[in-house]
Parts: C-alpha cells; sequence; structure tokens
C-alpha cells in the first residue's frame, strides 16, 4: 500500500548543509536572469533560506525537494560525464563534488 502523506523533513550535518546551501547559491546565481525559472529561483531561495536559519532541520515542500533532486541529480551526472571524458587532473578535480552530490542523493533523497 502506498503512503498517503510523505514527510519532507531532513536532518543534515553541518558539510551537507554547506554543500546544498552553496549549490541554491549557485543555482540562484546562474538563473535569476531569466524569467522561465522564476519558479525554480524562488524554490532554491527557499531552501537556502530554510537551512541559513535551522540546518540541523529543513522542512521542505514537496516542489522544494522534488526540484532540489532534480538539479542535483543532473549535476551528478553532467560531472560523471565530464569525469569520463576527462584526464586524470581534471577527474581528480571533480571526484570529490561528484562523491558530495552522489552522498546526498542516496542518503537524503534515495526514494
Amino acid at each position: 500500500m502506498k503512503k498517503l502523506f510523505k514527510n519532507y523533513t531532513y536532518e543534515f550535518d553541518k558539510n551537507e548543509a554547506k554543500i546544498i546551501s552553496n549549490f541554491c547559491k549557485q543555482a540562484i546565481s546562474q538563473m535569476s536572469d531569466n524569467q522561465d525559472f522564476y519558479k525554480d529561483v524562488k524554490a532554491f531561495e527557499s531552501i537556502k533560506q530554510k537551512i541559513d536559519s535551522n540546518a540541523s532541520e529543513v522542512k521542505m515542500t514537496k516542489d522544494e525537494k522534488t526540484r532540489l533532486v532534480h538539479q542535483l541529480t543532473q549535476n551528478r551526472n553532467h560531472l560523471k560525464q565530464t569525469m569520463d571524458k576527462s584526464g586524470f587532473i581534471k577527474k581528480w578535480f571533480y571526484k570529490s563534488m561528484f562523491t558530495q552530490y552522489n552522498n546526498l542523493i542516496e542518503t537524503h533523497f534515495g526514494d
């Protein structure tokens, strides 16, 4: 039987909160000029504000969670493709970022 209601409250440690906060800040700066991404920008601003106010327990809406997971997954896949095509030094630079995104997705959003 499928659950009727889903809990969107997440507990992030200090490092995970910083990664998500920086990710949101970067996404906001890249998408803020284009009006097509208005809803994405609002969702990321809300996530960033919630993480800045209380990083240990963040309660997201379904829309915020969906947009965050989608963007994290897209970034992870792009980093994987870049790492596959690149040489040793570039792989070495991207490896930690790929690992962080992958751990976030698997730990908190792997449903």
